[in-house]
């Protein structure tokens, strides 16, 4: 009888500390192509991986998280933002007994469908595309198609669905009756932290921006969640962790005190950094680029060929958006600029 590979090891230890409702690497529903794992990476280990390694999360360093162009060194950027989910949802996984490599795994990958310009780049292509885009669907299209020159990662199911799941937009994390909520824990537990991070880490550059002062914050937010960015954090952690052990892990939750205050934050962020008048004057040239430029692509789609594969319905649109929306701003920028702007001439 041969020894068990250092996977099957793996696989082992997870059954014996991992809570009941945690999903085990080696109960994963499987790939959408099904292939032979490896002797060392579990399947979920393995999909962090091919993760980390695709060319769309490289993008992600130079695409906006709220602020365009940043000229600040600390700013925070997608990519940042998506490390940042990554860590917090590592922590409630941990303290909860969950499988951490799958937390990981959807964490890294759950912004890789994000546009250009933030979200008013998603509002730019949710206009023009036809059906619409949100980026939690290019998300899973762009592990399930785009990259690999359409071959995509081939990634486990679990995965998948903490990827589709992670969104929520305004309003509750996690809205009545379940609508939106991931199949496993684990892919609810990155859609609670993608909240804490965005909501503490948008309004620390918001503070620096000078877009608003913390004294503008809601005393009440303040008093329940704290006075500093890390103080913030560490309660909305807390919260997820003891309440949803008091639920018996039958689902990701938030207390009432806490979930109150952060939505209120989070109300707050909106009103006063995301549609704040400064801010929106940065958004509407971000319209104008990325609305051109896709104007001009529909009109010549086979200068997009060389740079994204197309899919097997041959369609201009989903060809052009996949194209936009892979962009990183400062390419956006540079492409515009070679496209639309006049060069001058050279002295004759």
């Amino acid at each position: 009888m041969s020894s068990p590979t250092i996977r099957q090891q793996t696989e082992d230890i997870e059954d014996q500390i991992l809570s009941p409702r945690a999903v085990r690497s080696a109960d994963t529903k499987g790939r959408q192509r099904p292939e032979k794992e490896g002797i060392i990476r579990t399947a979920f280990q393995h999909d962090r991986d091919r993760i980390i390694h695709c060319k769309s999360f490289r993008r992600l360093k130079h695409k906006t998280q709220v602020f365009l162009a940043p000229a600040g060194d600390h700013y925070r950027t997608r990519l940042t933002h998506t490390l940042e989910v990554s860590q917090i949802a590592r922590t409630i996984a941990r303290a909860l007994r969950l499988n951490e490599d799958l937390t990981e795994a959807v964490a890294l990958g759950h912004d890789l469908g994000h546009t250009p310009f933030g979200h008013a780049g998603e509002m730019v292509l949710d206009g023009i595309h036809p059906g619409g885009f949100n980026h939690y669907e290019q998300s899973l299209w762009v592990v399930d198609f785009l990259e690999k020159n359409g071959q995509g990662l081939n990634l486990t199911f679990e995965v998948r669905d903490g990827i589709l799941s992670h969104s929520k937009g305004k309003g509750l994390v996690f809205p009545e009756g379940g609508e939106g909520r991931a199949t496993t824990l684990e892919g609810q537990v990155v859609r609670v932290s993608d909240s804490i991070a965005y909501a503490n880490h948008d309004l620390d550059d918001a503070i620096r921006a000078k877009v608003i002062k913390l004294s503008d914050v809601p005393k009440s937010v303040l008093q329940v969640l704290g006075g500093t960015h890390a103080r913030r954090i560490d309660t909305m952690v807390k919260d997820v962790i003891f309440t949803s052990l008091d639920h018996a892990l039958e689902e990701i939750s938030t207390g009432p005190e806490v979930g109150s205050a952060t939505e209120e934050l989070r109300a707050f962020l909106y009103e006063n950094v995301y549609e704040n008048v400064a801010t929106r004057g940065e958004f509407r040239k971000a319209t104008k680029i990325l609305g051109e430029l896709y104007g001009y692509f529909l009109e010549e789609p086979e200068k997009v060929l060389k740079e994204f594969p197309r899919a097997g319905s041959g369609d201009d649109n989903r060809l052009v958006c996949d194209f936009v929306a892979g962009m990183t701003d400062r390419y956006a920028l540079k492409l515009y600029e070679e496209t639309f702007l006049p060069r001058p001439w050279g002295v004759l």
